[in-house]
Formats: structure tokens, C-alpha cells, sequence
């Protein structure tokens, strides 16, 4: 078999190997959400998106997720917030003030790579070493402080990738007009800006879904945290606690709360892709 032989029945297998491969992701994702629709459709109603549970929920009887719902938006809307303010300054340092060839910058953006890919169980033990050492009982704070510290790695990583679509053009044109290194950063802020959105967004669907930080830091209740210090119930801890029961009404609830933690995922994905159409067309 002659080389161009050879180079043509290799491509015929890595197209196959492609051309499954996509078909098996396509596949299994029809299959979790057919299972979720199929199953928890008929469970999903009004009075479960509206109310709280009320006595003998978790056996059956009446009442809704309200307290997830909201529980899981109040996490992770402050955590989100919080990896923003932090994160985002972070990257603009290290791209910016210390320059992307330094040492320092290469050695944060691996460590950020490795922090990135790392189980959300960890930061749930990290964060409930911090709740230990500062005397807080498991709440509403103690998963903020978890999803924040889960989430930062999140954004830095997604803003410097928005940095490097910048051109170098723009920053010596504006570093040449004599601006200092925090205009230069105001400049790119700009030019990024839906770019920043996608990431905030993107830090929010992670924090939304996890479940292992949680578990060991925020508690649960079935009532809404007046305080930050009080416990909160999430919807991927609803859903673990629903699942987990013997009473298949309880577990049908189970998959009409992972449906509900789905659309709002499908929502911030749909948001996710507009934003990243938008930055595509600035370019």
C-alpha cells in the first residue's frame, strides 16, 4: 500500500471514529433529557415551582421546591458575583501589569489550568475547612464561600482567553497615546465586554449545578434564608434527597426538579451562544 493509500484509508477511520464518537454524545444527550422530560413532565406543575414544602412533602404529599429554586439562584447569583469582582482583576494583572511572557503569568495561568479541572468535592472540603476555622455552621455563606472559591478559576481562565482574541494593534495604538496601563485595561474591558458576560455565565451554570461543594457546606432547609448564616436548600440537593426515597411520587418530583434545574441551564446556554455571536461579529 503506497503512502497516499495509506494517508486516505486513515482519514476514512478518524472520520468514522469522529463520526461516532458524535453520534454517541449526540445520543446520550437525547436519552438523559428524553428520561428527564419523560419522567418528570407529569410531576411538574404550577403549585411545585410556586410553593414551599409543606408537611409531608418528602413522602408524597403537598408542597413544591420554591426553597430550591430560590436557594439555588441565592447561591449562585452571589458566588457568581463574587468570582467576577475577584477573577476578572486577576486576569487583567496578569495579562496587563505583569505582561503575558513573565514567569509568574505562565506559572498562575497553569495553576489556574489545574484549579479549573480540579472535583467540586475538594472545594467542598476546602470550604469546610475554612467554615471549621472560622466557627461558621453550615449555610447560605458557606456555600457562597465554596461556589466563589469554585468559580474563580472559572472566570479568570475564560477572561484571559477573551484577552488573547484582542488585537495586539489596539493595545499599542492606545499604550502609544501616553494611557496608562488602567486605561489600557478599561480599553479592553470594552472591547470584550459580551465576552465577559459569557464568562460570568458560564460561572453561573457551574455554580447552579453542583452538588458535592454544597452538600458539605450549605445545609439544607425547607424554608428561604433570612440570614446568610442559615441554611439553604439547592435544587441538585432537592434532587439527590428526592431521588434517594422509596415513594415513587417523591422520586417522580426528583426528575421534575432536574427539569427545572435543565431549562434554567438551557437558558443561560442559549444567553451563552447570543453573547458569543455578538463578540463574534465585533471582530
Amino acid at each position: 500500500m503506497d503512502n497516499t493509500k495509506r494517508r486516505l484509508l486513515s482519514e476514512k477511520i478518524a472520520k468514522g471514529f469522529m463520526h461516532l464518537s458524535g453520534i454517541t454524545v449526540t445520543a446520550s444527550l437525547f436519552f438523559i433529557v428524553g428520561t428527564i422530560l419523560y419522567k418528570g413532565l407529569p410531576y411538574l406543575n404550577w403549585e411545585m415551582v410556586s410553593q414551599l414544602p409543606k408537611g409531608g412533602f418528602y413522602i408524597g404529599k403537598e408542597g413544591g421546591i420554591l426553597n430550591a429554586i430560590l436557594g439555588s439562584l441565592y447561591l449562585a447569583g452571589v458566588a457568581t458575583a463574587l468570582s467576577a469582582f475577584i477573577g476578572i482583576p486577576i486576569s487583567l494583572y496578569l495579562n496587563i501589569y505583569l505582561g503575558t511572557n513573565s514567569r509568574v503569568t505562565q506559572f498562575s495561568k497553569l495553576l489556574f489550568d489545574v484549579l479549573y479541572g480540579v472535583p467540586s468535592i475538594v472545594y467542598g472540603a476546602v470550604g469546610f475547612g475554612i467554615m471549621v476555622y472560622f466557627g461558621i455552621r453550615a449555610s447560605l455563606l458557606g456555600g457562597i464561600i465554596t461556589v466563589t472559591l469554585l468559580t474563580i478559576p472559572i472566570v479568570v481562565r475564560t477572561v484571559d482567553e477573551l484577552i488573547k482574541t484582542i488585537p495586539e494593534d489596539l493595545k499599542n495604538v492606545t499604550l502609544s497615546l501616553g494611557t496608562t496601563r488602567w486605561e489600557l485595561a478599561k480599553v479592553m474591558l470594552r472591547s470584550i465586554r459580551a465576552g465577559l458576560l459569557t464568562a460570568i455565565l458560564l460561572a453561573f451554570g457551574r455554580a447552579i449545578g453542583d452538588v458535592a461543594g454544597v452538600l458539605l457546606t450549605t445545609g439544607f432547609s425547607d424554608n428561604l434564608p433570612k440570614y446568610i448564616d442559615e441554611p439553604a436548600a439547592t435544587l441538585p440537593l432537592a434532587i439527590f434527597f428526592q431521588l434517594s426515597s422509596p415513594i415513587p411520587e417523591v422520586q417522580g418530583r426528583a426528575y421534575a426538579s432536574a427539569l427545572v434545574l435543565t431549562i434554567i441551564i438551557l437558558i443561560i446556554v442559549v444567553c451563552t451562544h447570543i453573547l458569543q455571536s455578538k463578540q463574534k461579529n465585533r471582530r
